[in-house]
């Protein structure tokens, strides 16, 4: 499935004290390299398209890119057809799914990606999208998507902003860890990466590895969670093995 893969996916857009993809813009550059001249960029997680589209211009250019917003065409299957690159930001994971099949693009976009090897970089809700379903998405569900299933990039679902449980906290709603060991009490659920603010995973092919300044959390149904450090080699998590236990 893999061999033309080339993915960046990312926990978050900004982390505390840092502009806008501050903390990973040099993953940004060497990932897209020197061959991608624009960068075809999907706001559609956010309400505002025109004032996201335009941060996201100005971030890219000061990277040297050229960016195009998806909004602003009028065919935007053909804006995917004839793109470059792909980024697809953060906001809402279901108001972005929810475009994305109203607008066609998934199988477009998985094909040109994992077919034609055009680079796809993720961020927050663009980074759940990647992945096989949004189950284990933050956000709520302000509108109906008419599935959960995703790009289905990547063979497992990621928790972007991933939080451990605060020991010293006295609220009583459940943690991030809990919410997902829910989800991996439904059968053949698959494994989930909670990917920490500043943590992103980079997938060349079959080789998936951890970077960033901090690092994850895996989650593998009937298994007790682990901790991961930058660096990591997730590769195994790309394997289409069965990890579900009965």
């Amino acid at each position: 499935m893999g061999s033309q893969r080339r993915l960046l996916l990312v926990s978050s857009s900004t982390v505390h004290g840092g502009g806008y993809l501050g903390h990973c813009q040099q993953q940004v550059g060497s990932f897209f390299g020197q061959k991608v001249k624009r960068v075809l960029f999907i706001p559609y997680a956010l309400h505002d398209r025109d004032a996201y589209a335009k941060t996201a211009r100005e971030k890219f250019e000061s990277l040297g890119y050229g960016l195009d917003s998806i909004h602003e065409s009028s065919d935007p299957v053909e804006a995917v057809r004839k793109s470059e690159a792909i980024f697809i930001g953060g906001g809402n994971t279901f108001r972005l799914l929810k475009a994305l099949y109203d607008n066609s693009l998934l199988q477009e976009i998985r094909k040109r990606v994992l077919e034609d090897g055009i680079p796809y970089m993720g961020s927050s809700a663009g980074t759940n999208v990647a992945t096989l379903s949004i189950h284990t998405t933050n956000d709520m569900p302000i509108v109906y998507p008419p599935s959960l299933q995703a790009l289905g990039l990547v063979p497992f679902n990621i928790n972007p902003h991933y939080l451990d449980p605060d020991v010293n906290s006295t609220h009583m709603g459940e943690t991030r860890e809990k919410r997902i060991l829910q989800y991996h009490e439904e059968p053949e659920t698959p494994p989930v990466l909670g990917l920490y603010e500043g943590a992103m995973l980079l997938v060349e092919g079959d080789t998936a590895t951890l970077q960033g300044v901090t690092g994850a959390q895996l989650f593998l149904r009937g298994q007790k969670p682990t901790k991961h450090e930058p660096g990591t080699d997730f590769s195994f998590l790309l394997m289409d093995s069965n990890f579900q236990k009965p």
